[in-house]
């Protein structure tokens, strides 16, 4: 642990056991939506789910990273990680993205990539908001992340004919706003 980090960090008025604990449930909830979205993305089948597979895939991978950058500001901040798996899983702050009942309908396989999307920008906010100004490292990290989010449930919103959002899906590159944590 960096005791400086965490003593600085409270001084600055925020709770870090509080913080603590949303930091460690968003890291499960990165790490379970890297796990569900895994399954999700193996049956975007057919005409309709090929479209979807790469970018379904893109937001896998990100979530990833996400979870890969959280835990060292866990630690740094005096936190930890769950040692029992299923532990972990069931703290995340996002509710599990299970496959859909129909496997083969793509839009219902959207809807759960979606809310998972819609569930951590809801959790990335309350972080960048509980730090603003007061945990510059850790605003930075969840700024970042949320970032990242918002795009993904972005992609996933065109496709379900919300409207357009503006992004696009990124070429070749992943992680572009989070990938300074994982140096």
């Amino acid at each position: 642990m960096a005791r400086v980090t965490r003593e600085v960090v409270e001084r600055a008025g925020v709770n870090v056991d509080q913080l603590l604990e949303l930091l460690v449930k968003n890291a499960s909830a990165e790490l379970t939506t890297y796990y569900y979205y895994t399954i999700l993305r193996v049956n975007l089948i057919g005409l309709k789910g090929e479209g979807i597979k790469e970018i379904a895939e893109t937001a896998r991978i990100e979530d990833r990273n996400h979870f890969e950058a959280l835990v060292p500001r866990i630690y740094e901040l005096g936190g930890k990680l769950p040692q029992d798996m299923k532990e972990f899983h069931d703290i995340s702050a996002c509710p599990p993205a299970f496959l859909p009942k129909d496997i083969n309908n793509t839009e219902d396989i959207l809807k759960v990539l979606v809310e998972a999307e819609r569930c951590a920008v809801r959790g990335y906010t309350q972080i960048c908001n509980m730090t603003a100004g007061k945990d510059h490292r850790t605003y930075d990290l969840a700024l970042a992340i949320l970032n990242e989010e918002i795009e993904h449930e972005s992609w996933f919103s065109e496709f379900l004919g919300e409207g357009p959002s503006g992004h696009f899906m990124r070429r070749g590159e992943t992680s572009p706003f989070v990938s300074k944590f994982l140096k």
